[in-house]
């Protein structure tokens, strides 16, 4: 047991034994003999003995039961949706992000580590906050939130907890989100499915080699983002171009060419590197880095791409373009939203294409273009011990 210690109300307790008690029995996996279960949450699909979590850490066998994190969020975020990234849905919409603890990987250039990696790095700690599936979107609409969003760690391994709040942000006529590393199982892409309606794939490379530094395999987020777009789930891609990992022409041709050979329409969103975590050794990614990526996947026959976290220093990449006349539909800087020309059916106004998407009926402005911690009291309260 990582034995790093938080103060909650003036006792002390591990990080481990709080979260341990914050579980429910979980609904994606199967037993196994010998008190044995195999979890199909992530494409890890553990093989966990009893006594022991899987390779997330957060889910773990109990006397040949497998027990899910339950209850709480590691944080919560309002978020402009175009920050998620998501550029084709709704834009301006005021994303609610809520988060867990864990993460079936264990990438060096984590921005979340605090929270994904919680319960592997004694450094990570993030006391979590109680919390209940009805809190959570009615915090999102006090706070004027359109989409409500698991994302900051990996949503696929607390997914039964999503659906408990995706099943009551639908009821209160939510839009539902992952920001996702994408390695999935079609057991829990099924299972997400009648509670999902935006998906953003982290695409971190197109070399196996890379997935395993990072602790993963590219099969099962390949798969993933096939079954994704087969299933009408809205998808978007981010692939964050770090120098010397997976910028190459090679990778990032084949990888375009993949995503192409899929969806032309699907959006893929480069962005930009700079050093954090424990990745320090590459250097930060330029604009030309971007632009690159950005001609290469043109050249696989994308048709949105956006270069992103680097505003205007990538010319027009920022920006939403009919791909048919050429008319600059959505104009953005980093996060904001400066002009929006789309129809209410979500048509170029000009040549009356239709844009791949999930658009609302107008265009009603943005509560924010930069993330802050919820304004009104959010009511949720550190975990006592």
């Amino acid at each position: 047991m990582l034995r790093f210690r938080i103060s909650v109300r003036g006792s002390v307790a591990t990080l481990r034994e709080i979260v341990d008690q914050q579980v429910r029995e979980g609904e994606l996996y199967e037993k196994l003999e010998r008190n044995r279960v195999r979890c199909y949450a992530c494409g890890h699909c553990c093989p966990i003995p009893d006594g022991q979590p899987g390779v997330c850490k957060v889910r773990y066998n109990r006397g040949g039961t497998l027990y899910v994190p339950w209850g709480y969020v590691g944080g919560v975020q309002c978020d402009p949706i175009e920050k998620k990234p998501f550029f084709h849905a709704y834009p301006g919409a005021l994303a609610y992000s809520f988060g867990m603890l864990g993460c079936d990987l264990h990438c060096a250039y984590c921005q979340n580590w605090v929270t994904s990696q919680a319960l592997r790095d004694p450094n990570a700690v993030s006391p979590p906050l109680e919390a209940s599936p009805k809190a959570l979107v009615q915090n999102a609409l006090r706070q004027g939130g359109k989409v409500l969003v698991s994302t900051y760690n990996e949503p696929l391994i607390t997914s039964e907890w999503a659906v408990a709040v995706f099943k009551e942000a639908r009821a209160a006529g939510l839009i539902t989100g992952f920001v996702s590393n994408g390695n999935g199982t079609p057991r829990v892409l099924e299972y997400l499915r009648p509670w999902i309606d935006l998906y953003k794939v982290d695409l971190k490379s197109f070399d196996d080699r890379h997935y395993h530094e990072l602790g993963g395999r590219i099969g099962p987020i390949l798969d993933t983002i096939r079954s994704l777009h087969q299933m009408g789930i809205w998808l978007e891609i981010v692939t964050l171009l770090i120098p010397g990992f997976n910028n190459s022409e090679k990778e990032l041709r084949e990888l375009t060419e993949f995503l192409a050979g899929i969806s032309i329409d699907i959006p893929w969103h480069v962005t930009a590197f700079h050093k954090d975590y424990k990745m320090d050794d590459p250097d930060n990614t330029t604009p030309k880095d971007l632009l690159r990526a950005v001609e290469i996947g043109t050249q696989a026959g994308l048709r949105y791409i956006y270069a992103g976290n680097l505003p205007g220093m990538v010319g027009d990449h920022e920006n939403t373009k009919c791909p048919s006349c050429n008319v600059t539909l959505i104009k953005r800087n980093s996060y904001f939203v400066e002009e929006y020309r789309l129809t209410p059916d979500g048509r170029c106004p000009s040549c009356k294409n239709a844009i791949p998407g999930r658009w609302a009926a107008k265009f009603e402005g943005q509560i924010t273009d930069r993330p802050f911690l919820p304004r009104r009291g959010s009511r949720l309260v550190t975990i006592p011990t």
